[in-house]
């Protein structure tokens, strides 16, 4: 359910906007997409599983919250960010 160290140094590298950077709105959002991805296919076979369903749905409020926070600051960011992930809003 969790993501591996290598797979989140690679979300890392891919998603930093300069050398060194962990912690920006976008890298954050590449994680926890990476980790909703995982907890939806967790469900796919465990669906009574609520006590990490629960956790799930704390994963997207958190992504939502950052994304929201993306939209105000830079628009064009916003959209870039969202047609790399994939993620449909």
């Amino acid at each position: 359910m969790s993501i591996t160290a290598e797979r989140k140094g690679e979300l890392i590298k891919e998603y930093a906007t300069k050398e060194g950077d962990t912690g920006s709105p976008e890298v954050q959002v590449a994680i926890l997409t990476e980790r909703i991805t995982n907890l939806t296919g967790h469900f796919k076979t465990h669906a009574k599983d609520n006590h990490s369903r629960r956790g799930l749905l704390k994963l997207v409020s958190t992504r939502r919250s950052l994304l929201d926070y993306v939209k105000a600051k830079d628009q064009a960011r916003y959209a870039a960010l969202i047609a790399r992930l994939g993620i449909r809003r």
